[in-house]
């Protein structure tokens, strides 16, 4: 008897899943995190034995992003790399990119193909989630203690010597803090001391905003996509650690002027979506009014109020 309630009571979720992932936001929001992170969870405890015969080697992460990389078609996210060119050469370089949500991992498993030998900085409370956080150790992932920095300066500095020597790239977001605002935050040092040390080159990667789709606050995700840019290499050769702040600015400078760019682009993409439903669902003369709106929406407001209005 108890066994036909608990199959009743199991049956009865499963009916209500599609139910309440189509009528509340709320619910299609944890439902798809969850899944993101079963997902992922699910190939770390499938890879860690292989790993474990090749330990600390960052070719790891291309099996891992081999399997990862598909729940971005579970939740919805498309990802579209521009300039794929910058991250295919065989060379140490330190990779600077924006950073607005945990999604940004999904991003960077689409393109680990292209960029090969890739590890990243990551805070060292990652490695305690596991079991993700003993596959990215396995990885060869660089776990920093953001409270001692002095620790984590020494950590950094030996990696740039071994980034150098295997000719890695190593991944790192210079905001520190994940941040989805519709603009990209101040930088830390850390990235562009590794850089100068080293004499390695600086190649910013911007992605395109995730206000259009995401928004923690009020537990909404739906289907996005998303443009990842990558940008030159600066070069770092013949700096020195007086020349940071003069960098910085400069990379920030041509992160934001890409991100607002791109961000537009999907804004766009998103605004001629809406006006053909509306064409399809109403006559050609209201369609006509709401694209007016639209338009005069955009031309008076900034991205951020745009993007938080739809």
């Amino acid at each position: 008897m108890m066994a036909s309630y608990f199959e009743l009571i199991v049956l009865l979720c499963l009916l209500l899943i599609p139910v309440l992932y189509e009528t509340s936001h709320a619910f299609r929001y944890y439902f798809k995190f969850f899944v993101y992170c079963s997902v992922v969870s699910t190939c770390s405890i499938i890879l860690i034995p292989a790993m474990a015969f090749r330990p600390f080697e960052v070719r790891n992460l291309l099996w891992a992003s081999s399997l990862c990389r598909h729940v971005s078609t579970v939740l919805g996210l498309k990802w579209e790399l521009r300039a794929k060119e910058h991250l295919e050469k065989d060379r140490a370089c330190i990779i600077v990119s924006n950073h607005q949500s945990s999604l940004d991992i999904l991003g960077m498993f689409d393109i680990w193909h292209i960029m090969d030998k890739c590890t990243v900085v990551a805070k060292q409370e990652l490695f305690y989630a596991w079991p993700f956080g003993l596959a990215a150790w396995l990885c060869g992932l660089i776990f920093i203690d953001r409270v001692r920095s002095k620790d984590a300066r020494s950590v950094l500095s030996t990696s740039t010597a071994k980034i150098k020597e295997k000719n890695i790239k190593l991944w790192v977001f210079p905001e520190g803090t994940r941040r989805n605002t519709g603009e990209i935050h101040p930088f830390k040092k850390g990235a562009f001391h590794m850089a100068i040390e080293g004499q390695i080159p600086i190649l910013p990667v911007v992605y395109s905003s995730y206000m259009t789709f995401l928004n923690s606050k009020k537990q909404i995700l739906n289907s996005g996509e998303i443009i990842i840019t990558a940008l030159p290499a600066i070069p770092t050769k013949g700096l020195t650690v007086d020349d940071i702040p003069r960098l910085m600015d400069e990379v920030h400078k041509l992160m934001t002027e890409t991100y607002q760019k791109t961000s537009q682009e999907i804004l766009s993409r998103k605004k001629t979506a809406k006006i053909a439903d509306i064409i399809n669902a109403t006559s050609i003369k209201e369609a006509g009014k709401k694209e007016e709106k639209v338009d005069v929406s955009i031309k008076s407001k900034g991205l951020k109020d745009v993007i938080r209005a739809q």
